[in-house]
């Protein structure tokens, strides 16, 4: 019997651990830090052998194969050991394609991911088809194996596709690759930029790779790299060929066929990156020969992930947004862009080394007053307190959003759109968008 040790015990390796007895492994799972009690009693009822708050190590570096949670870094001492002692080290996304012969939709890229995730899986849900969402969003990939479904739509994160070595979906999306992680990488953009590539590495010219053609840094990897998949741009600005466009506010997309989608102006989700979204998701479903009448409705009906640029509710003619899943600039670039009204911002948390520049003119023609919600707010003082009348710093959402009340007037807005992570005063960025939602409501 092969022994699988599991690194990690959260979502990802719970599920490894759940599919690696299913297959017969003998199973071992490890975690540095606290594993939560949902999970525990998961790997108790399966009689998965378990510890949390180290590693032994004569239990790990005697494994066959090694699962490694995404947020373990390559760097650390143990997985240099087992890289030492020829072990392999994969991702949870590996482990779990090599027991499906399903088809694979695999959506990467800085931003828009988890959207595009939703919408696909929605359209494709709605046409009838047995499909399963997973990666980094829901249920892991490996648990949703288990359950033996045909297609599966999964979210991938640049840590998932750096421990992957044949996966190999048969339509990849790159939404966009803006600076992020970067002390996962060196600090070298590049190696970033490589590392979203790899979602198209093991695909052969039968598989399709479905990328923004306005987005310069996808467009120079793929003019200088060898890329063997179909490929298939979108694009808001042009005419693209064998790809998808917009011709007057129509998505059309020319692939084998000339098809027009629908109208923009029928989308549920507003702001142009929200077109982009729906021109990659309704390509997916266009190569999955998929009736443009139920793509068009799915896209009318499709209501958006929670935290991303989510409407809460509207107070006296107010109109309260969350949109904190905004963890990097170029996230909130496009929510800002998608305002329509006089906005009162709320921004902050951990500064991962952020270039604020390309969210000013934003600021000048729509910002009214910015409050800041973080341990330490300095970066954000030195890069706006010139450009509005009022920047008011907190550390509680609570006061926050009583601050954004008094300050705004009917037919504004009230934005919390952070650019930064959130582990400063919140356990994560849902933490911080259901404490937003809590506040709203209390108003």
């Amino acid at each position: 019997m092969k022994r699988l040790v599991i690194l990690g015990g959260g979502e990802s390796g719970v599920g490894a651990a759940l599919l690696g007895k299913e297959k017969e492994y003998k199973v071992f799972l490890s975690d540095s830090g606290k594993i939560a009690q949902k999970f525990i009693d998961v790997l108790i009822h399966n009689e998965i052998e378990w510890e949390d708050g180290g590693h032994t190590e004569s239990k790990i570096l005697n494994a066959d194969l090694v699962v490694k949670s995404p947020g373990i870094p390559d760097h650390v001492a143990l997985i240099k050991k087992l890289h030492k002692a020829t072990i392999s080290v994969i991702s949870e996304i590996e482990f779990a394609s090599l027991f499906t012969k399903a088809t694979i939709i695999g959506i990467t890229g800085s931003n828009g991911k988890t959207t595009t995730t939703m919408m696909v899986h929605h359209i494709l849900n709605q046409a009838g088809l047995d499909v399963a969402i997973g990666g980094n969003i829901g249920d892991s990939f490996a648990k949703q194996v288990l359950n033996n479904n045909a297609n599966y739509v999964l979210e991938l994160s640049s840590f998932q596709l750096d421990g992957i070595e044949k996966f190999r979906p048969h339509i990849a999306i790159i939404t966009n690759i803006t600076p992020d992680h970067l002390d996962r990488y060196d600090y070298k953009f590049e190696n970033y930029i490589a590392s979203k590539f790899r979602i198209a590495m093991n695909q052969t010219s039968e598989d399709y790779l479905i990328y923004d053609a306005d987005d310069a840094v996808i467009v120079s990897y793929i003019n200088t790299h060898p890329i063997q998949s179909t490929l298939v741009p979108f694009s808001l600005r042009k005419k693209v060929e064998n790809g998808t466009y917009l011709e007057q506010n129509n998505i059309l997309i020319e692939f084998n066929n000339r098809d027009i989608i629908m109208s923009t102006t029928n989308l549920a989700l507003e702001g142009k990156h929200n077109i982009k979204n729906a021109m990659a998701a309704s390509t997916v479903a266009h190569l999955l020969k998929i009736r443009k009448a139920t793509i068009r409705e799915s896209l009318e009906g499709f209501q958006g992930a929670e935290h991303r640029l989510e409407q809460v509710l509207t107070i006296n003619k107010v109109k309260y947004v969350n949109d904190s899943k905004a963890t990097n600039v170029n996230a909130t670039y496009y929510a800002l862009e998608s305002m329509n009204t006089p906005t009162v911002w709320i921004v902050g948390g951990v500064d991962k080394g952020n270039d604020y520049s390309s969210l000013f003119p934003f600021i000048n023609e729509k910002v009214k007053a910015i409050i800041c919600l973080g341990k330490d707010n300095e970066s954000l003082f030195d890069a706006f307190g010139n450009m509005v009348d009022t920047i008011i710093e907190t550390q509680f959402m609570s006061e926050a959003v009583k601050i954004a009340y008094k300050i705004a007037t009917p037919g504004e807005a009230v934005l919390l759109s952070p650019a930064c992570a959130s582990f400063d005063l919140f356990e994560n960025y849902e933490d911080r968008g259901q404490q937003f939602k809590a506040a709203v409501r209390q108003l």
